[in-house]
């Protein structure tokens, strides 16, 4: 598919008003994505596990204006409460996306969002937060054009959502989703995420991720900044190749359900998605003092007691622990007594992998 395909033309029938929700799930990055080129087009691929229990629940009001608006007309609440600060990252989105939702300038929208996770938890929420909006987005478009696919339906959300946050079209399906085009995998694409189509063993279907909270401030550098200075960093090309390396090597992982292949990769993706940061310029750390420890015990504990537990980063400090069922209760038992001291106010999340966004029911529309 190409980006023409999203195009949403001829006559619209509009309606004159309704109101959308939708909850749509934060995910983790096994194969990271740091990087990219222009329209928010990824420099490698990825493929990470979409979660459950972190998510965003977005719902949009749209009243219809009588002559289409010079911009854009929205008002946006988070918790309740109104938030100018976030409004000119939703004007940017809904730039980005006017082409393929000529609509956007004929409505006074009302967006409420919310978190399931505290907002100072240092869990970004771009990902989920932008997947939700793109969700209802598509949910009016779906009513201006009720014969849409369900497989279009989500094709476009994730293309919609990649133009927020890159990651963020990762995050409308699940529970294993390959975002970026690679030579060795059917119908991926650069545009939107899809399922991973291959065979994928039971012992990855029921994994859990235990978030450990070791920083709740906001970062030092931005994802954004971090993936601009990949344009000029010494090591770009080799990392570009090690993803799709990585990516290559995880097919016959999942099919065999090899839990220590599976760990070395996610491990050594982490790492690297961190060395970057420290090897670009200007360089940054984003690890705390707390992240190094509970890696090393982690590593302590695995050679110990031989249990299939891993580590995984994301572009910050905090520590995502993931386990099979298998190994549920040592994983807990290992992290309420040895790990949680190294959080902050002792604070995690416990997570597993989800199916992807709900729609949720509304009172209008």
């Amino acid at each position: 598919m190409t980006e023409n395909d999203f195009v949403l033309t001829g006559k619209l029938a509009l309606p004159m008003l309704g109101k959308v929700c939708w909850k749509a799930p934060s995910n983790i990055a096994l194969v990271k994505y740091w990087g990219k080129k222009e329209n928010q087009i990824p420099a490698n691929p990825s493929i990470s596990f979409t979660l459950d229990a972190c998510a965003t629940t977005t719902s949009i009001t749209y009243t219809r204006l009588e002559n289409s608006a010079a911009d854009f007309q929205f008002e946006l609440y988070f918790e309740g409460k109104l938030k100018e600060d976030f409004k000119p990252k939703i004007h940017t989105f809904f730039k980005r996306t006017e082409r393929f939702l000529p609509f956007l300038k004929n409505y006074e929208f009302t967006i409420e969002t919310s978190n399931s996770f505290p907002h100072s938890s240092g869990i970004a929420s771009s990902a989920s937060g932008m997947a939700a909006l793109a969700l209802c987005l598509m949910s009016i478009e779906k009513k201006i054009r009720p014969d849409i696919k369900d497989d279009f339906f989500y094709k476009k959300a994730s293309f919609l959502a990649r133009l927020g946050s890159g990651s963020a079209c990762r995050s409308i399906e699940g529970d294993l989703i390959q975002w970026g085009s690679s030579p060795h995998i059917p119908n991926s694409s650069d545009l939107f995420g899809i399922h991973y189509p291959f065979e994928v063993h039971g012992n990855f279907r029921n994994f859990h991720d235990t978030i450990l909270l070791v920083h709740k401030g906001q970062k030092t550098v931005s994802s954004t900044v971090g993936h601009d200075l990949m344009h000029e960093h010494p090591f770009a090309k080799e990392r570009f190749s090690q993803a799709h390396k990585n990516l290559d090597k995880l097919k016959s992982i999942f099919a065999s359900g090899d839990l220590n292949s599976f760990m070395e990769i996610v491990e050594s993706e982490a790492l690297t998605l961190h060395a970057m940061m420290m090897t670009s310029l200007p360089y940054f750390i984003l690890m705390k003092p707390n992240t190094l420890e509970i890696i090393n015990r982690i590593w302590a504990f695995r050679d110990a007691t031989k249990t299939p537990m891993c580590f995984t980063l994301d572009a910050g400090a905090n520590v995502h622990v993931l386990y099979p069922e298998s190994a549920k209760e040592k994983a807990i038992q290992f992290i309420q007594d040895e790990l949680v001291a190294y959080c902050e106010n002792g604070h995690y999340i416990c997570d597993r992998i989800g199916k992807g966004a709900k729609q949720l029911s509304t009172a209008i529309g």
